[in-house]
């Protein structure tokens, strides 16, 4: 390897090496509750939270475009997985909030803007209802209508459910998941029982009218164009209720309920943009 040859891999090596870097990991205390979290970027506040039974490892090419983008993101991971721990049973969306706002505090770098995934959007409302203080806003990703069909919960349980046949799961991951010509296999791994069980205890024993509202911080809705959970019929049902005034909605083309796998960049970048443009 020639000199020109052996700085330009020097660059590529401490390139990588600063890249890798500047992603951290932590566990926080509160109490009883370990919470691990990863971390990146330099900038406003953001807070990534995922989907029903899920890990935040999935926001992985999210995260770092947002943080590219300037902004610091935080990745609590959910009860039970990696190093994060505590209460699994008798819990409800208010012990999640309680996680989210630890760490936010601990951050210790104001308020933040709270961004959910499909189950993780219960836990960005509930957050920025009991701790408005901490919240700067509210994101949307994948989020359900208000009264969602009931056929569609059923695919969800179904296709999140790692104890279901395999050809059941694929066709509910294709009802709801996953846009026509998007591969829905991907997801056949990735749901972990405990984390799922918990979080759907926490969900059904909190009452929808404790979170709904998400506060009276400014809200993002990002929806995917395919996600039977938001058909067009309900796209503006937060903008019919809450005013244009604080709700954006933002519809992604080729995208359904699995929209954070399906369309990282775009989602990144609606966000992104609507950031910017917060007083």
């Amino acid at each position: 390897m020639n000199a020109p040859a052996r700085l330009l891999f020097a660059l590529i090596v401490l390139t990588a090496a600063t890249a890798m870097a500047q992603r951290t990991r932590e566990v926080l205390r509160r109490n009883d509750v370990r919470i691990e979290v990863i971390a990146e970027g330099r900038g406003p506040l953001l807070v990534l939270l995922p989907s029903l039974g899920r890990d935040s490892e999935e926001f992985d090419p999210v995260a770092e475009r947002l943080a590219a983008g300037g902004l610091r993101v935080l990745r609590p991971q959910p009860r039970g997985y990696g190093r994060s721990t505590g209460p699994m049973k008798g819990i409800t969306l208010h012990d999640y909030a309680r996680d989210v706002a630890a760490v936010i505090e601990h951050e210790n770098a104001g308020p933040a803007i709270l961004a959910g995934h499909a189950f993780g959007h219960f836990v960005a409302k509930m957050t920025a209802v009991d701790f408005p203080k901490l919240t700067r806003a509210v994101i949307l990703i994948g989020a359900a209508q208000k009264n969602p069909d009931p056929a569609v919960q059923r695919s969800v349980a179904i296709a999140s459910d790692p104890s279901q046949p395999e050809a059941a799961r694929l066709q509910a991951l294709k009802h709801v998941f996953f846009a026509p010509g998007n591969d829905p296999a991907s997801w056949l791994t990735g749901f972990h029982p405990s984390v799922r069980g918990a979080e759907i205890i926490a969900r059904d024993s909190t009452p929808q009218k404790e979170y709904y509202s998400g506060g009276i911080a400014p809200m993002l809705d990002i929806q995917g164009d395919n996600d039977p959970y938001k058909p067009p019929s309900s796209a503006n049902e937060l903008v019919d209720e809450f005013g244009a005034g604080r709700v954006t909605v933002v519809r992604i083309p080729h995208a359904a309920h699995a929209i954070i796998v399906e369309q990282p960049r775009a989602v990144a970048d609606a966000i992104l943009a609507w950031v910017r443009r917060l007083p």
